[in-house]
């Protein structure tokens, strides 16, 4: 695998709790997409994970081309 398959061509809205935990799917192939599930394991990618610092709605990329993982940047409109 090359690079990561598109989820969807749209971002994710989410509200993330701080103090909490994410792991934001970045190979596409999660079935519990935005966030990761193992499935990576069968690629050279790996999720990106992080503790949330505040409360807040963000918007995870979808593409998963993004340049700022994990948050949308808008790549996916070229796509």
């Amino acid at each position: 695998m090359s690079g990561p398959v598109i989820a969807q061509k749209m971002p994710y809205k989410f509200d993330i709790k701080a103090g909490e935990k994410y792991a934001w799917c970045a190979c596409g192939l999660s079935d519990k997409q935005p966030f990761c599930n193992g499935s990576h394991k069968q690629t050279d990618l790996t999720p990106v994970v992080f503790t949330a610092e505040k409360d807040e709605t963000v918007f995870f990329c979808g593409c998963k081309h993004t340049k700022k993982p994990p948050y949308c940047d808008g790549t996916h409109s070229s796509l």
